[in-house]
C-alpha cells in the first residue's frame, strides 16, 4: 500500500487485542469506550492500542460533536472488498475472517 511502512503496520498488528480491534472497526466505527466495552478491556488500553494502529496509518479518526469515532483507513476498507476479505499490506495478507474475535 502506499504510504504504509509496513514495519510499523506488523508491530501494530502483533498483538491480539489489536487485531480484534481492527476486525470489530471493519464491521462500523466505533467510539474509544464502545470499543472497550465490547472486547472487555480498560479504556486506558484501548485508547493506546488505537493510538499505535493510527500512527502506523491503519486508522483514522472522525470527529461528531464531542465523540471521536476510529475506522479503518478507507483505502485498506476498499483494498478488502475488493481482495474477499482479505488485507494486503504489500509485506504480508490477513484474512478478515480469521482474526480473532
Amino acid at each position: 500500500m502506499k504510504g504504509l511502512n509496513c514495519i510499523l503496520a506488523l508491530k501494530a498488528l502483533g498483538e491480539e487485542t489489536r487485531l480484534r480491534m481492527l476486525r470489530l472497526l471493519f464491521e462500523e466505527p466505533l467510539s474509544v469506550n464502545e470499543i472497550a466495552a465490547r472486547l472487555n478491556v480498560s479504556q486506558y488500553n484501548t485508547s493506546k492500542h488505537l493510538r499505535i494502529m493510527r500512527e502506523a496509518g491503519l486508522l483514522v479518526v472522525e470527529k461528531r460533536g464531542k465523540l471521536r469515532l476510529y475506522t479503518v483507513a478507507a483505502e485498506f476498507k476498499q483494498q478488502a472488498e475488493a481482495n474477499n476479505n482479505v488485507l494486503d499490506l504489500g509485506c504480508c495478507t490477513f484474512r478478515l475472517d480469521q482474526l480473532p474475535k
